[in-house]
This record gives structure tokens, C-alpha cells and sequence, in this order.
């Protein structure tokens, strides 16, 4: 038998020293998925990408896809809400036309620490709301205004309407046709202020502080997010949109 020419031993070598990675790689996969289904787990359920959604656990990069994977089920996006403490009450599902109505509908009355005047919309805004709330507008209020948020203040999510611009109606449907999207005028505080965006958004104090740093964070947890700088249709509100291909003005 003729020894190997040196590209034949250098293909072998190489096919070799890949078929070894690829062994090592399966052992090491099977053992990692092992570690994180296992029900004794040592990973965190944050950091465990097979875990539900827990809205009060901590930020990692793994909650986003805990997140993507609740917002696309029902049931774990309703019962993350009621893990957290949140009120959803479930309504049936509105139907109108393939325009309007509300799937996975419900009565959000309570966030994670605050109350919400009685919103009607979907189970994915309300999660994402609830998640804001906890991680975002709460954090805020204690850190620059030295209190806690005692309510929110919200002028809908569900409306069967076409788009609104500075321009006019325009000939596609609404975020909110679908209840999408909602909109928060302001906050009440546990200390009996009431702060809203028609008065404080444009100041120079920490109110306006405030405000500003929980409309960036809101854009963390909503796709597209719309505040009193963006035109004069929202100057007195936040608009929080689920769905889009991300947008914060």
C-alpha cells in the first residue's frame, strides 16, 4: 500500500479532529440541555431559556426570549401576569371584522404594584404594561422622586380606528384596532401627587425627570413608543405599541 500523499494526510487529519469537536459538541449539548430541564436545576429559572416568564425576576439576556415565547401563548402570558400579582380578568375575545376586535382579551385593573384605571385590551399588552411598570416606571419613582407610583393613568388601548397623523386619518388601522397598543396620560404617586404629561412633561425639575426616563424604558419593552416630543397628537400621552419594527420618539 503507497503511503498517503500529504494533502490526502493533511484531509484526514482534519476530518478526524472534526468528527472529535462534533462528539465533544454533542456530549456537551445533551449535558447542557440535561443541566437546564433537569427539575432540580441549579440555573436560575432567569438564566434558564426552558423556564416560564417570571415579570419580577431579574433582568438577563434570556428574558426576552422568555418574553417572545409568552407573548406567542396564552396561557404563559396570563399566567405570568398572575404569577407577578398583576389582575387580568378574562373576557371573551371580541370579534368585529379582520380589522378590529381583541383576541386573548381581559380587564387589566392592577399591574405589579400599582393600580391602572380599568383598561380592556390583550394579554400582550398587558404583560409588556406590567413588565414596564415593575422594571421601569417603578425603579424610576423611587430612585428621582423619592416615592412609589400608586396608579396609572391610561385613556385606552382598545379603539376600532383607522391611523391618526399629524395630517389626518390615514388609510391604515390603528394599533389599537386591535388593542395593541395603550395610552398613559400620567401617574398618581403614593405620597398623593398627581404628575400627568400636559403638565410635567415639559419642565425642568424631577417630575420631568421622571417622566422622561420611564418613556426611555418603556422603548425596552414596547416595540414602538410615542411621547409628547413626537407630535402634537401625543401631547398629553405616552403611546405603547406592541408590535413594530421599533421605534422611540
Amino acid at each position: 500500500m503507497t503511503e498517503p500523499s500529504g494533502r490526502r494526510r493533511y484531509l484526514l487529519l482534519a476530518a478526524s479532529f472534526v468528527f472529535r469537536i462534533a462528539v465533544v459538541a454533542i456530549l456537551l449539548g445533551g449535558g447542557g440541555w440535561w443541566l437546564l430541564a433537569h427539575p432540580e436545576t441549579p440555573v436560575p429559572s432567569h438564566w434558564n431559556p426552558l423556564r416560564a416568564l417570571s415579570v419580577t425576576a431579574p433582568v438577563t439576556p434570556v428574558t426576552r426570549y422568555q418574553l417572545n415565547r409568552a407573548l406567542a401563548d396564552e396561557a404563559q402570558c396570563r399566567a405570568a401576569i398572575s404569577q407577578a400579582g398583576a389582575r387580568f380578568d378574562a373576557m371573551e375575545d371580541l370579534v368585529v371584522d379582520q380589522n378590529c376586535g381583541i383576541t386573548g382579551r381581559g380587564m387589566l385593573s392592577q399591574l405589579v404594584s400599582a393600580q391602572i384605571n380599568g383598561a380592556e385590551t390583550n394579554c400582550r399588552t398587558a404583560l409588556r404594561l406590567v413588565l414596564w411598570e415593575h422594571h421601569v416606571v417603578q425603579p424610576a419613582a423611587r430612585d428621582i422622586l423619592g416615592t412609589e407610583v400608586a396608579g396609572l393613568r391610561q385613556i385606552g388601548s382598545y379603539n376600532c380606528r383607522r391611523m391618526r397623523t399629524a395630517q389626518g386619518d390615514n388609510s391604515r388601522w390603528s394599533s389599537h384596532a386591535r388593542a395593541d397598543s395603550i395610552d398613559i396620560i400620567g401617574v398618581v404617586l403614593a405620597d398623593g401627587r398627581s404628575l400627568t404629561l400636559v403638565e410635567d412633561w415639559g419642565g425642568t425639575g424631577p417630575e420631568a425627570d421622571f417622566l422622561r426616563q420611564i418613556w426611555r424604558g418603556a422603548c425596552d419593552w414596547f416595540r414602538v413608543v410615542l411621547g409628547p416630543d413626537f407630535n402634537r397628537l401625543h401631547a398629553d400621552h405616552f403611546h405603547l405599541q406592541g408590535p413594530g419594527w421599533g421605534y422611540c420618539r
